[in-house]
């Protein structure tokens, strides 16, 4: 099945560009900016809902609309939504009010909170459970299948030997293709002492010999698939509608994975190509966030309602079962559905960086 669940600088190059952006249906308008919306009292009449490069892909049409339809029949407002090819006008665009809503990664929604602390979660996917006990989905360390004996490290892997190689990330703002694995990496060779940002860039006196950022999780698995790069830092739910697990245990260190047969583009030029996890991290789910000073209260309470509502729960367009041939953000395996979360919630994700 095709589905995902989740999910946090421009491209790394101008096929990921092409390929994650302006791809709307009719109602949507890719931009690099967010305009403020035409308002009558202290609120916009307008609700702007800005996506993140990984969901502005074209394959998210239909889901992108059934959330913009819930949010007009919760507020009976009009949704304007908004795509983007960059994490940072997406971070920004909420931060300054000129969109209300995002649903972006843990990262992210903190980078937005320190920027306005008028940002608020309005709601997090819940784990098969229901509930935020495994609200949870994985950060990759992947390689090239072939290429996974450099990494063996007796019957699993080790990132020893990732010191040396080109390494792509998805975006400095990505919690699971950037924050993450940079914090792994740092306690793994904390011996030399290294900070985030010795890890942003490649070269002599470096970890990396070069580092590449895909823009999204999708662009930076395509680095890897495509020869750019020879490590990549990415999550499983941004690209589960590309890819299905054919060896091992699904999100799991060890796990091959195999790029579907009719994957859209850019994966439909490595169609067949094996990716292997050599090291698989758990993260806290990200947040549907707004803008307290931009979004009415009684705007927040009705979408909070429905969208914690077991009508949203069993709306199989947001929450897709495993058997459907759409593409979601989120899965039906069990009991999934939106749960409302606290601020300190993700202070896991803020504590990496101290």
């Amino acid at each position: 099945m095709k589905f995902k669940k989740f999910l946090t600088t421009a491209m790394a190059a101008a096929l990921a560009v092409s390929a994650f952006a302006g791809c709307g249906a009719p109602a949507e308008e890719s931009t690099e900016t967010a305009q403020t919306s035409e308002s009558t009292g202290e609120y916009a009449d307008t609700i702007t809902l800005v996506w993140y490069p990984n969901e502005s892909a074209e394959d998210y049409d239909v889901a992108r609309s059934e959330y913009a339809r819930l949010i007009e029949e919760a507020t009976g407002k009009k949704v304007e939504q908004k795509l983007t090819t960059d994490y940072a006008i997406a971070i920004e665009s909420l931060a300054n009010g000129t969109a209300q809503i995002c649903f972006m990664g843990a990262q992210g929604y903190i980078e937005a909170k320190n920027a306005n602390d008028a940002i608020e979660p309005l709601f997090v996917n819940s784990g098969a459970s229901g509930t935020l006990d495994d609200a949870k989905y994985y950060s990759f360390l992947a390689v090239d299948k072939g290429d996974e004996g450099e990494y063996a490290d007796g019957d699993s892997y080790s990132i020893d030997n990732i010191a040396g190689k080109r390494m792509s990330f998805v975006s400095n703002s990505s919690t699971s293709g950037f924050k993450v694995p940079t914090s792994s990496i740092i306690s793994h060779f904390a011996d030399q002492n290294l900070t985030e940002d010795d890890l942003i860039e490649g070269g002599e006196g470096k970890l990396f010999s070069q580092v590449l950022f895909g823009g999204s999780h999708q662009g930076s698995a395509f680095n890897l698939l495509s020869g750019k790069a020879d490590v990549a830092a990415f999550c499983d739910t941004e690209i589960a509608p590309y890819a299905a697990c054919t060896e091992g245990e699904a999100n799991t260190t060890g796990s091959v994975y195999t790029i579907n047969s009719d994957a859209s583009a850019p994966f439909d030029t490595v169609t067949g190509k094996e990716f292997v996890v050599i090291q698989s991290t758990p993260v806290l789910n990200g947040p549907f966030a707004y803008n307290s000073d931009a979004l009415d209260p009684a705007d927040v309470k009705a979408i909070q309602d429905l969208f914690t509502s077991d009508e949203v729960a069993n709306n199989e367009v947001i929450f897709v079962p495993e058997d459907s041939e759409n593409v979601g953000m989120f899965e039906k395996s069990e009991n999934e559905r939106f749960v409302m979360v606290d601020d300190s919630w993700f202070d896991p994700i803020r504590d990496l960086g101290e």
